[in-house]
């Protein structure tokens, strides 16, 4: 499917640094709770990723990620989960995180 490019300028991708990472026990699939800070117009927003594989919680904090700020909240049991933090699938479809390489300052939007 083709989308033009006005609607793919609708999806707010955003350069953050994760600030915080727990196990999430609750979670159907084994999951993290992750905060990342994207910048003072935006702040820190949390999410629940399914990251597990190929990272620890403490491996995650301080790496820059990128997520969509503006797709609203999604409750994920009992935990609301304010961005989709985005990545690709491994052979194995585990998810390797996307980021940027050079870092950036957080809140750059991708374009």
């Amino acid at each position: 499917m083709i989308i033009s490019y006005d609607d793919f300028a609708k999806v707010d991708i955003r350069s953050g640094t994760i600030t915080k990472a727990e196990l999430f026990p609750r979670a159907r699939n084994p999951a993290y709770k992750v905060w990342a800070d994207f910048g003072p117009e935006i702040g820190v927003l949390q999410t629940s990723a399914q990251v597990t594989v190929h990272y620890t919680p403490e491996s995650l904090i301080g790496r820059q990620v990128l997520g969509v700020v503006n797709l609203g909240t999604k409750n994920i049991a009992g935990f609301e989960s304010q961005f989709l933090m985005v990545g690709c699938p491994d052979e194995a479809g585990a998810v390797c995180l996307a980021t940027v390489d050079p870092i950036v300052r957080n809140g750059k939007k991708l374009f």
